[in-house]
């Protein structure tokens, strides 16, 4: 029984059969079962999430320094407020983490009025080329990124998100770094920028979608589960465990009623469950089962889902089903932040079915190994200041910005080179690029 249920995949495995006592889904239905299963490490799963957070911080700045008009940009833009969206660690230095990558991020300085030399960057011939290609298979998929976050607003009680709970989740949803200015003004259909009471912005779906109105798990019921299944309404998760996880017998007697549960859909009125009963846990698990799956690599930080509670409909402590169904979600340590992935997405550490985007990130992770890598050999020289004259044309725009802006007193303008920021994010990110 319990096989049929439980996913596949090369890590992990499957306990065996168990017959369970008359009387326990009658517990299940009425209220919320007392187990709990173990956190276990999975080093498959791991080595999915590392390396991510360079990946997205370097992709991020790409993304400021390909928008800006003259395709360059002081360090100091990069700092502030920016710097939050990066995802670094305090303690390195935004130049520091850009100059691992110069087959990626060219470096060159330009003389304040005081004669201080400022950094600026710009994108490399290969950095420009990756980005254009990257903006086109967005242009490509665009429909399905529309789709994604009208499903997104679908899963919230009112159809609207504030912009900075999206701006959470938008590296997850392959967004592009400037997608309220580049990519929701082609939907004025589909959805409104408004104002919330608390002042906050926030994008609203105009009307609901019926054909969206269907969940990954219903969709995939049809050739994955049995007639009679679909037909009640009980359908099953797929869940499985990496090798060494053992399961109690009444850990397994649960997870085999807890399966026959009704499944309620994430895109339905939740309002009549009681949040103390397992049927309203199963239904907690359905909508992050479909969040997850909204997300181009099945996974995102536990943080970014923080403030999802109350728009989701979602009772207090709801992220505790991450730690009661181990099978179903893996919680990864990586990174110094927790990351939730959703193990039937891959097949080792590799997705099952993999995005164009993630397609384009691989290329990327494979050009920053590249860099880093010939960096360490001394295969890039490290260039003096660079001598524009008066009349260069990116000689003005660097002077117009210094003048516009003023230099504040940053460490980030030292013109040598800092100490490298060697981690085992750095040393793992590779293992992206295969």
């Amino acid at each position: 029984m319990l096989r049929s249920i439980f996913g596949c995949g090369k890590n992990c495995r499957f306990p065996s059969n168990r017959h369970h006592e008359p009387g326990f889904r009658h517990n299940q239905r009425y209220s919320l079962v007392n187990v709990k299963l173990k956190w276990v490490k999975d080093r498959v799963l791991d080595t999915a999430v590392t390396g991510e957070r360079d990946l997205k911080a370097a992709s991020v700045i790409m993304s400021i320094i390909a928008a800006d008009p003259g395709g360059c940009v002081p360090i100091y833009r990069l700092s502030g407020r920016r710097r939050g969206q990066l995802g670094l660690p305090h303690d390195v230095k935004v130049s520091t983490f850009m100059r691992k990558y110069p087959n990626i991020f060219d470096e060159f300085h330009v003389p304040d009025s005081g004669g201080t030399r400022v950094p600026w960057f710009r994108l490399t011939p290969d950095a420009m080329t990756l980005n254009q290609e990257a903006v086109q298979v967005f242009r490509e998929n665009q429909k399905d990124f529309r789709d994604r976050v009208c499903k997104l607003l679908m899963l919230t009680r009112d159809m609207i998100l504030p912009i900075a709970t999206i701006d959470q989740l938008k590296w997850d949803l392959g967004l592009p770094y400037d997608y309220v200015d580049s990519f929701i003004p082609n939907y004025k259909d589909v959805f409104s920028l408004t104002r919330l009471s608390d002042d906050r912005v926030a994008l609203k779906l105009l009307s609901w979608q019926n054909e969206l109105a269907v969940s990954q798990l219903e969709t995939d019921a049809i050739s994955q589960q049995t007639e009679e299944d679909v037909r009640t309404g009980r359908l099953r998760f797929r869940v499985g465990f990496p090798r060494g996880f053992g399961l109690k017998r009444k850990s397994i007697e649960w997870l085999e009623e807890w399966q026959t549960l009704p499944y309620t859909s994430p895109y339905t009125d939740s309002s009549h469950l009681d949040s103390r009963t397992d049927v309203s846990e199963k239904r907690i698990v359905g909508v992050f089962h479909e969040l997850l799956h909204l997300t181009v690599e099945k996974k995102t930080e536990r943080q970014n889902v923080s403030n999802l509670r109350k728009p989701l409909n979602l009772p207090q402590k709801f992220t505790k089903v991450f730690e009661r169904h181990p099978g179903i979600f893996y919680i990864s340590k990586k990174n110094d932040t927790q990351t939730v992935v959703l193990r039937e997405a891959y097949d080792g550490d590799r997705l099952v079915h993999r995005h164009p985007i993630s397609e384009i990130r691989n290329k990327f992770a494979c050009l920053m190994k590249e860099g880093f890598l010939g960096r360490s050999r001394g295969l890039y020289k490290k260039y003096p200041a660079a001598n524009f004259g008066e009349n260069d044309e990116l000689h003005q725009i660097c002077k117009s910005e210094l003048c516009e802006n003023g230099i504040e007193s940053e460490e980030e303008y030292e013109g040598r080179m800092f100490s490298e920021y060697e981690s085992d994010e750095t040393n793992r990110l590779f293992e992206l690029c295969k």
